[in-house]
């Protein structure tokens, strides 16, 4: 009987040769050799680890100054609005939106022809009324007419003088000059507008000197106002808008005397000197104010590690053996915290070394006094 090939059954495949039976062994015993090397050198690693020794310090005790920041509001020393003060046609501009102008310069001009006519009318009435007095007078010191003329004669003239003096008044108002040194914000009405009294022209800002504005919690308000402060601390910083400090430094000059029931806050107010006129009315930005921590206690923020949340330290103890020690962190520094509770100066805690730290291994380590530790810091830092 014939058997076609395609009746027949697969062919099985055999390694009839010396090269084909090395390259199944190399297959099937590379991942086992990968995986004793890697178990060897993790090894040598932790040996490694286990024969090296741990630096470990204390936390350092010290009056200690932390920067906070607030968010604050910038205004000018001196801004006003600009209003009429009679009412008629806006006659003459004589500024522009943007113009710096000194004390006195000429800004607005209300047309004035009813205020010289009115001034013009009292004047005459003025030397009329004296006219008057003196004939009065001349007539009093000959015993021809009475004293109570004379006193009625006197107070007409007096009156008369007082009408010339408003009138002047009303004139000089048709006249808007500059009250100080200043910048000229938006004009609001252009020259040839109908006036009413009280109408805003413009706005003034004198940006020689700025105030700023910013609030501080209640809780940090009595630890500032019931300890003397030196006057560094007085000395503030400002962070602007665009992320950059200005270059002049301010001082806290002013504390309100209410506090905001809302916010639990009272504002404070630092003045800067604005020689460049760089900052503007209106400005944003944050103040930088130092504040002093009494017996602060310090630790490298190198010792710390974090669990659910939580820091904690490896602490040395009489037996050299670690233990593991949550903290609690008040306040942050530039690679440093402010330790609240959890350990004290006189515990030692690890520095470097971490990574073979564990609770309840008792272990070898080299001591360093806390003011190096901290003068190494960045140094160290990895």
């Amino acid at each position: 009987m014939v058997e076609c090939d395609e009746c027949a059954p697969p062919k099985m495949h055999t390694f009839n040769t010396p090269l084909k039976w090395f390259m199944l062994f190399s297959m099937m015993t590379a991942p086992l050799l990968n995986s004793c090397h890697k178990a060897e050198v993790e090894a040598h690693e932790e040996e490694k680890h286990e024969d090296s020794k741990l630096i470990v310090t204390r936390p350092l005790k010290r009056d200690t100054t932390v920067a906070r920041e607030y968010v604050c509001q910038i205004h000018s020393r001196s801004n006003i609005e600009v209003c009429a003060l009679e009412r008629g046609y806006l006659e003459a501009t004589h500024v522009k939106e943007g113009q710096r102008v000194k004390q006195g310069d000429p800004m607005f001009k209300i047309m004035p022809r009813i205020y010289q006519a009115e001034l013009k009318r009292a004047e005459a009435e003025a030397q009329a009324a004296r006219v008057e007095f003196e004939n009065t007078k001349r007539l009093a010191d000959n015993k021809v007419v009475s004293d109570t003329e004379l006193a009625i004669s006197k107070a007409k003239l007096e009156k008369a003088v007082a009408e010339v003096n408003v009138a002047q008044t009303h004139l000089s108002f048709t006249e808007i000059n500059a009250p100080f040194p200043g910048i000229i914000d938006r004009l609001h009405l252009r020259q040839g507008s109908l006036v009413d009294e009280g109408d805003l022209l413009t706005t003034l800002s004198d940006n020689s000197e700025m105030w700023v504005y910013f609030n501080v919690p209640e809780a940090e308000y009595l630890d500032y106002a019931s300890h003397e402060q030196p006057e560094e601390r007085k000395v503030v910083k400002l962070m602007m808008a665009n992320g950059e400090v200005f270059k002049e430094k301010g001082r806290v000059n002013v504390i309100e005397a209410e506090f905001n029931n809302e916010t639990g806050t009272i504002a404070f107010r630092a003045d800067f000197p604005n020689p460049d006129g760089l900052l503007r009315h209106g400005g944003t930005g944050n103040i930088q104010m130092n504040k002093l921590v009494r017996g602060a206690v310090l630790i490298p923020q190198k010792c710390t590690f974090e669990v659910l949340d939580h820091h904690y330290v490896f602490v040395a103890g009489e037996d050299d053996v670690l233990t593991q020690q949550r903290v609690h962190i008040s306040e942050e520094i530039e690679d440093l915290f402010i330790i609240s509770e959890g350990v004290t100066e006189k515990d030692k805690i690890v520095l470097e070394g971490l990574r073979q730290a564990k609770s309840g291994k008792k272990v070898e380590y080299e001591y360093e006094e806390p003011e190096e530790a901290i003068k190494h810091l960045k140094l160290r830092a990895e």
